[in-house]
């Protein structure tokens, strides 16, 4: 048994646990994206259409994130609605950054690894490149839809008099707090992940163009801008669809059956 499978037993025990039937669901949903994943790897390799593939593949990844994460069908509605329409609008703008930043491939440093080897794999870079960065803002998408949605649903729920500009209010506080942490994490997470990278850039006292030219760093750097604005995006038109939703239905948007 190796180290993955160690720390793989010990979240399956600490979710069920400390979450109970949620925790078992949201473990169901992490290993059924892991399959949907290794399903995008194989119909990549088989040559299929990528930007088709992705499109139908991160529907499929939101709707498992989404709809094993909750209770209340109708924040999941509003979620997956949320995310479908800002994922859609970051894979288009993936494509152009990626068309005009020139970030698939390798770089000069992996010239070392790469020697004696074939680059010719038959799969354009470019498409893996739009692929990497659609699918890591995924979840900071779904994640962000979900929390301002359910803390909006839980506003409404406990302050039987709120307005429509009172929950607007509401809305604009929460969104804050939920932004601020969000883009902390992703922020300190490419930061982590590329804290050895940034490191031998300084000691081969890289000068400051080439550091924010290097590709191995511009690739993370824009997948990480993506999300923050995925986040962002989220954020807005989440609140802006539970405040208008709660403007044409009233108190009666909470009033539904738990699944």
């Amino acid at each position: 048994m190796n180290a993955i499978s160690v720390l793989a037993i010990i979240l399956f025990f600490l979710l069920i646990l400390i979450a109970g039937r949620q925790g078992l669901k949201s473990f169901i949903g992490l290993v059924l994206n892991f399959l949907v994943i290794f399903l995008l790897i194989i119909l990549i390799n088989w040559q299929f259409n990528p930007y088709l593939v992705t499109a139908i593949l991160a529907v499929v990844i939101l709707a498992i994130a989404i709809y094993l994460s909750s209770d209340r069908i109708t924040v999941m509605n509003i979620s997956f609605k949320t995310s479908l329409m800002v994922v859609a609008c970051l894979m288009m703008l993936a494509i152009v950054v990626q068309h005009f930043g020139q970030l698939q491939g390798f770089a000069v440093e992996n010239s070392d690894e790469l020697e004696g080897l074939s680059l010719n794999v038959g799969i354009a870079f470019g498409h893996l490149a739009m692929i990497v960065m659609v699918i890591s803002v995924l979840g900071a998408v779904a994640e962000a839809a979900m929390a301002i949605t359910a803390d909006l649903f839980e506003v409404i729920e406990r302050s039987p008099q709120i307005t429509v500009q009172g929950l607007q209010a509401q809305a604009h506080t929460i969104g804050q707090q939920i932004l601020g942490t969000a883009i902390n994490t992703l922020f300190f997470g490419m930061l982590g992940a590329n804290l050895p990278l940034l490191i031998w850039f300084l000691r081969l006292r890289y000068s400051p163009a080439l550091l924010v030219n290097a590709k191995l760093l511009l690739m993370e750097i824009m997948t990480m801008l993506l999300g923050m604005l995925g986040i962002l995006l989220s954020i807005w038109l989440a609140s802006w669809l539970v405040v208008h939703t709660f403007k044409n239905k009233g108190r009666s948007l909470i009033d539904e059956t738990d699944l």
